[in-house]
Order: C-alpha cells, then sequence, then structure tokens
C-alpha cells in the first residue's frame, strides 16, 4: 500500500526546502555564513572580544568617517536579534529580516534575476541606506533632534538589505496581495519606532529608506521581467502567476528556423 501523500500545502513547502539549494545556492550560502557568525560571536568570542568586533562594523557616523569599508561590508555579515527568545519583539525583527528578507526574498530575486542583480540589490539597499540615514543622523544632530551620543551608536546587521529585497520582491507578488504586502513592510518598522521631535529613531528612517530604494528599483528595466529560463523551469507572469514553459508549447520563430534541418543536408 502507498503511504498517503502529504496535503498539498506540506508537500509544497517539502518541495520548496528540497529544491532551495539548487533554485537559489547564492542566499542558501550567505545564510549558512550569516548563522556561522552569528555563533562565533557569541559563543566563540568573549564578552569583550565581542563588543570589540561589533563596535568596529557599527555603521555609526564616527566609523563610516573613520573606516567605512570594513565597517560597511562588515556590518552584513551580521544579524541583530535573537533566533532562541520566540516570545519577545527582538525575534519578530529576526523573523522579518532574517526569515523572510532573507531566506525567503533573497531567495525569491536569486531566482527570478539571479545571482548578479539579487547581490547587488541586496548589498545596494544595505549600503544606500545606510549612507543615506548618516545624512539624515549628521543633520538631527545639527539640529538638535538627535543626542550627540548617536554618533558612535551601535548599529550593525543585515536589516536594511533585507527590507530593500522585502519591498522588491512584492513584484513576485500576486497583484491582489501586493499593495497589502506594500503596506506591511512600510509598517513593521514603525511599530516600535521611537519619536525625538518630528523625526523617528534613525533605525525606522534607515529601513523606510531601505523599503522607498526597494519600490523604486521597478524602474529601472532590467527589473521589470524575470531572467529567460530554461525550458521546464518556472518563471513568474506580470500578474505574479508562476509559469512553466513546456516542449509543447509554440518556439519563438527564430528559435523555430533555428531547430530546424535544411533540406538536402545530412
Amino acid at each position: 500500500m502507498n503511504a498517503p501523500s502529504p496535503p498539498a500545502p506540506v508537500g509544497r513547502l517539502l518541495r520548496a526546502a528540497r529544491e532551495y539549494p539548487r533554485r537559489a545556492p547564492l542566499t542558501l550560502a550567505y545564510v549558512c555564513l550569516l548563522l556561522a557568525v552569528h555563533v562565533w560571536i557569541g559563543h566563540g568570542l568573549s564578552a569583550d572580544r565581542a563588543a570589540a568586533v561589533l563596535g568596529h562594523v557599527s555603521t555609526n557616523l564616527d566609523n563610516l568617517q573613520d573606516h567605512p569599508l570594513s565597517a560597511l561590508l562588515g556590518s552584513a555579515l551580521f544579524f541583530d536579534g535573537t533566533l532562541t527568545d520566540v516570545a519577545t519583539t527582538e525575534f519578530a525583527g529576526t523573523f522579518i529580516t532574517l526569515g523572510l528578507g532573507v531566506c525567503c526574498f533573497l531567495a525569491v530575486a536569486e531566482r527570478r534575476w539571479g545571482k548578479m542583480r539579487s547581490a547587488a540589490v541586496f548589498l545596494g539597499g544595505h549600503v544606500a541606506a545606510t549612507l543615506l540615514t548618516a545624512a539624515v543622523i549628521a543633520v538631527a544632530v545639527r539640529e538638535g533632534w538627535y543626542p550627540v551620543d548617536v554618533r558612535h551608536a551601535l548599529d550593525y546587521g543585515v536589516s536594511y538589505g533585507a527590507q530593500t529585497v522585502l519591498a522588491i520582491g512584492t513584484l513576485a507578488l500576486p497583484r491582489r496581495a501586493r499593495l497589502p504586502w506594500a503596506l506591511f513592510v512600510l509598517a513593521w518598522p514603525l511599530g516600535g519606532a521611537d519619536w525625538s521631535g518630528p523625526l523617528p529613531d534613525f533605525t525606522t528612517i534607515g529601513h523606510l529608506i531601505a523599503a522607498a530604494l526597494g519600490f523604486a528599483l521597478p524602474a529601472v528595466p532590467s527589473f521589470r521581467r524575470p531572467r529567460v529560463r530554461a525550458a521546464g523551469f518556472p518563471s513568474v507572469t506580470a500578474d505574479g502567476v508562476p509559469h512553466r514553459t513546456t516542449a509543447a508549447e509554440p518556439m519563438a520563430p527564430a528559435t523555430a528556423a533555428a531547430s530546424q534541418t535544411t533540406p538536402g543536408v545530412s
């Protein structure tokens, strides 16, 4: 007797997990790197040494002026949150940024646009949102909206890059889900925002800037359409509906002509 098949949603999840390494190898490698660094900083170093490392990669104003490259790149190797305290707001943030942003939507971007463009979206969002937020902080400190000590505040992690792919990933959703998802992407950073005069805290501003960057990217022509796929691999239509190209579908004229054998030539 054959074993009963799992329910359809469970079966889809199992199939997606089984195909994940093949369809999103760069994302999988990055997730493994983030988890390894998280374990290393939490359990492989003393508390003082870990604080020194995180202080060095923090993308605050002082570090961006002193060592901008190592701060920007080093910050992208960490995520600020918890994997175990599931009843806390910190875990909710980790779930959104690491779980949804990196594990899910970065993988969707890699599958839809390829390794190079998905990495450019993530890293570009991380860097651009960090630098634009630093400009806002500088103005806010000068105007007295933020305290001066925010110049050397601890600020690191992948959340700005994750927020960018959460925003551009709206394109991969069915049309009816795009507006609710976009509202969620914009709303979740505001949920725990602390306001200082006319501005929320700088991390909230950074997440909103990153989301704006992600929503603006579809204006770039290369992001309006998914990459061309080989026959048999699913793509996503403009309506966000999966579509599988099969051998039974008619080929484009140029392709069809190239596949025909010239008469009299064996």
